[in-house]
Parts: C-alpha cells; sequence; structure tokens
C-alpha cells in the first residue's frame, strides 16, 4: 500500500513538471507596439538618420561665443525668448576695461585742448606784454642815443670834459639797447606768428591717434556685452552669472569641455532637417531635380513632407557616434538639407533625432 502511494506522488509530480514545463515553453503573446515602425514610402527609397535644426541659408544652428574674457554679471535672457538682431544677451565685467577707455577718452580731450590753444595763439594778453617790452626796448635805445649824443656833443666842445672811458661806455649802452630792441621786435612778431605750424600739425596727428585709441577702446568695452547676430529664438544658454567665459565658449562641468554661451535659431516658421546619408547608398540617392524625402519622427506615427533644400557636396564621418570631431570612423556619410514647416499638435525641437527616408516621388508605393 505504501508502494502505491509513493508511486502515485511521483507519478503526480511528472505529470506537474512536463505541464509546467509545456506551459513555459509557449510563447507569450507579444505586446502591441506603441507606434508603428517607419515605413519605406518609396519603392526604391533608402533610409538616413536625420536631426532637426533651425532652418538657416547656410550652416546650421547660430553658435555664439564671447570675444573678450571675462566674468558673466546679467544674463538677460531666457531659453525659449525670441529677440531681434542686437540684442543684448549676456553682460560681462567690463570694469577694468571701462576705466581705460576713459582714461583714453581723457587723454584724447586733453591733446584736443592743447591743439585748440595752439590754433588760437597768439593770445591776447601774450601780445600785449610783446608790444610792451617792444616799446620799453625802443624807448632804452632812445635813452641810450640821447645819452650818447650829449657825451658826443661835450666831448667836441670840450675834450677833457668827458673821459674816453665814459664815452666807449655810452656807445655801448646805445649799441646794447639797439640788440635789445631788435630781441624784443622778433619776440613780437614771433607772439604775434602765433603757433609754428610744423607743432599744430604735430599736435593734430597726437590727438588724431589718441582719439583712434579712445575708439578701439570704446569698441573693444561695447563686447563686454555680448548681442544677438540675428533675430531668431534662443535655444540653450550655456553660461550663467558668475562663470567664466572666453572665446573658446563657457566650461560644461558635465562633459568636461567648452560648449557655446548660447545656441540660437531663425526666427522662420521653417525647421531644417540635416539627413546623413551612408556613402554605401549615395550610388542610389536620386538626382536632385526629383528627389523627395518623408520625415518619421520617433515615438509617433506622425510623417511629414520634407522640401529639398540644398546637398552639401562633402563626405564627413559620422561624428554623431560619440560627438568628437577627431573621431576616426569607419561609417562616412553624406549631408542632405531639407525643411519643413512643424505640423499643428506635433512637437518638433530642435536636436531632435528623425527617421528619413528619400526617393523619387514618381516611384512612391501604390502609384507605379
Amino acid at each position: 500500500m505504501r508502494n502505491k502511494i509513493i508511486f502515485a506522488l511521483v507519478a503526480a509530480g511528472i505529470v506537474a513538471a512536463l505541464t509546467s514545463a509545456f506551459i513555459s515553453a509557449a510563447a507569450p503573446n507579444p505586446m502591441p507596439p506603441a507606434f508603428n515602425p517607419a515605413p519605406n514610402p518609396y519603392a526604391q527609397g533608402i533610409f538616413a538618420n536625420g536631426i532637426v535644426e533651425s532652418y538657416q541659408d547656410n550652416g546650421v544652428n547660430v553658435s555664439i561665443y564671447a570675444e573678450v574674457a571675462g566674468t558673466v554679471t546679467r544674463v538677460l535672457v531666457a531659453e525659449g525668448q525670441r529677440v531681434s538682431r542686437g540684442t543684448p544677451l549676456f553682460l560681462l565685467d567690463d570694469s577694468v576695461q571701462r576705466a581705460t577707455a576713459e582714461q583714453q577718452q581723457a587723454q584724447a580731450a586733453a591733446a584736443a585742448a592743447i591743439l585748440a590753444e595752439l590754433k588760437a595763439q597768439p593770445r591776447k594778453e601774450n601780445l600785449e606784454v610783446a608790444r610792451a617790452q617792444l616799446e620799453l626796448a625802443a624807448a632804452n635805445v632812445k635813452t641810450a642815443q640821447d645819452q650818447l649824443e650829449k657825451q658826443q656833443q661835450s666831448y667836441e666842445i670840450a675834450p677833457e670834459s668827458v673821459s674816453k672811458d665814459v664815452l666807449d661806455n655810452a656807445k655801448n649802452a646805445e649799441r646794447v639797447a639797439q640788440a635789445n630792441l631788435r630781441v624784443a621786435s622778433m619776440q613780437f612778431d614771433l607772439t604775434k606768428a602765433g603757433a609754428w605750424i610744423f607743432d599744430v600739425q604735430s599736435q593734430a596727428r597726437q590727438v588724431e591717434a589718441l582719439q583712434k585709441a579712445a575708439a578701439a577702446s570704446m569698441a573693444l568695452l561695447a563686447k563686454y556685452t555680448v548681442r544677438a547676430p540675428i533675430d531668431g529664438v534662443v535655444y540653450s544658454i550655456q553660461a550663467t552669472r558668475g562663470s567664466y567665459v572666453s572665446a573658446q565658449g563657457s566650461y560644461d562641468p558635465y562633459t568636461q569641455g567648452f560648449a557655446p554661451l548660447l545656441v540660437m535659431g531663425a526666427a522662420e516658421g521653417y525647421l531644417g532637417v540635416r539627413c546623413y546619408v551612408d556613402e554605401v547608398l549615395i550610388p542610389r540617392l536620386p538626382s536632385l531635380d526629383k528627389l523627395h524625402a518623408q520625415m518619421f519622427i520617433r515615438g509617433t506615427n506622425a510623417q511629414i513632407p520634407l522640401e529639398f533644400v540644398r546637398l552639401q557636396p562633402y563626405v564627413s564621418p559620422k561624428i554623431q557616434l560619440s560627438n568628437q570631431r577627431q573621431e576616426r570612423v569607419d561609417l562616412r556619410v553624406l549631408p542632405v538639407i531639407f525643411r519643413f514647416t512643424p505640423p499643428p499638435g506635433v512637437a518638433v525641437y530642435p536636436g531632435q533625432l528623425v527617421d528619413v527616408y528619400l526617393g523619387e516621388e514618381a516611384a512612391r508605393r501604390g502609384e507605379l
């Protein structure tokens, strides 16, 4: 009896194990996909990865760097904000440069004042002094001549009345007075003539040099305010108040590299799509006059037709693998640029990766 019970339990265990194995081996029903995979709408279409970017006549998104190094004191815009060309974006600490510019402006103003003084010569007061000195010298000549004449007359009447020494001194005094008169006359003419033309020209060049230095300093001071180069939309801001920036950009603590202070896009209603066609698929690329494309947004069933803009005729390494420009990869791609108008109700942002099929419009499936 005991053996029968054991055999029954063993048989029941074997049946249970077989049942469990059968149930476990049965494939579960697959879950429905969250969205349909991107279908190829063209009979001989080729696939390409694409990235959404700002639509520009040339290039990609607008990367803004500071032209001078300094500490950010204020951030004047916000991400997503529309700005006009010339709108201030950042303010950098300009205390040193501002002081330098003000000093050079003061030096230029001082040099200009000296130039005005030279051009205003002769000064009325200086001319009056020179005229008075001339009159004094003339009076001294008259006095010396009178004294000499008296001594000579006395000597002619009675030679013993005037010594030879006195007569010589009178003659010397008359010659000294004549010399002083000539000096006073030349000094008067010099004062009356005003500043020498070469002094005026030299000072004018000095003023011009200082004014240009001040203008250059003011132009450099203006660069401490980073302004928008185009009308557009602020995509991302990489710098914050207190961060140090330079012409290399702003240090990113996450990537430990340098990034632009700010990235902007055009304010037009279009967005661009840069497609990267694998070099092995380039021979299958349709002629540009027949080229069409459809874009599929990942995570949705949205399908958007694209308008061909241009082809960048340069096959280059695909850097999206590690985002390193020096990366050496076997995969090389040809960039093809399209544009589209974002449809209502579909969220599309620059930087978003999309799937793109390229082909000929006449070769659409169902139209052959």
